[in-house]
């Protein structure tokens, strides 16, 4: 766990100073939601573990939007948190989508304020012009959903190669997500233990709403619905869950 709030572990923080973080970090969300909305850009949390696809994702998203819209298509930009590198960054630039990296040092989470400092930084990307603005969280499926950084949505994506019991097995996380975006389904076959009834079962357990996309980014296969998804949200509406 990060040594920045405790997690929640009121042995590494006292309770009533958890909370006191976590009340700033609200008031700072909205203070985020504020902006976005005064945008009208409409910002996505997208979480999940290390590897993922969250990054395949957004390359993906940013091919496929081109190709449906041309030059009518969205602009996009991104933050992209990190511990020690810019690296999803930089393959996020190289996609063309405008793009920050938040270097968290040994925080295992975004948080509000970190957010904010970016989208205020003087040298940092221009999300005003944006139609969307993802906030790739830190590779993590326990503390990222803890903190409302003022998004529109809380997406999660979840890979084959993870098994079927993450939902059961991170509850939080997934009770805090609006989607969940099954990603590496091209791998599906090659999984024979995988049964996506099961994970289906899971998430109608831990979602108020449970809803799922399946995913292949590289090969662009299921890019589409998540887009019309995308689509379907207001613009600059910010979401508290």
């Amino acid at each position: 766990m990060c040594d920045t709030c405790g997690c929640g572990d009121s042995s590494i923080v006292p309770v009533e100073i958890h909370e006191n973080i976590l009340a700033d970090n609200d008031r700072v969300a909205g203070h985020n939601r504020e902006h976005f909305a005064a945008a009208s850009v409409t910002a996505i949390n997208v979480m999940g573990s290390p590897g993922s696809g969250k990054t395949a994702l957004l390359e993906a998203t940013a091919r496929v939007l081109s190709c449906r819209y041309g030059k009518d298509a969205p602009r996009l930009s991104a933050l992209s948190g990190d511990l020690a590198t810019d690296n999803d960054a930089v393959r996020l630039c190289n996609a063309g989508i405008d793009s920050r990296s938040i270097t968290t040092g040994s925080a295992c989470h975004l948080d509000a304020r970190m957010v904010h400092d970016a989208l205020h930084d003087s040298s940092g990307l221009n999300w005003q012009g944006s139609g969307y603005l993802f906030i790739e969280n830190v590779g993590n499926l326990v503390c990222p959903a803890i903190y409302d950084l003022g998004q529109t949505a809380n997406v999660i994506c979840l890979a084959v190669t993870e098994g079927e019991d993450k939902p059961l097995k991170y509850p939080v996380m997934f009770r805090k997500a609006d989607l969940v975006v099954l990603t590496k389904t091209d791998l599906e076959s090659h999984l024979p233990g995988f049964d996506i009834a099961e994970l289906e079962d899971a998430l109608a357990r831990v979602m108020p709403a449970p809803r799922m996309i399946r995913v292949a980014a590289l090969a662009e296969d299921g890019v589409d619905p998540w887009i019309d998804w995308l689509d379907a949200l207001p613009s600059g509406a910010g979401a508290v869950r």
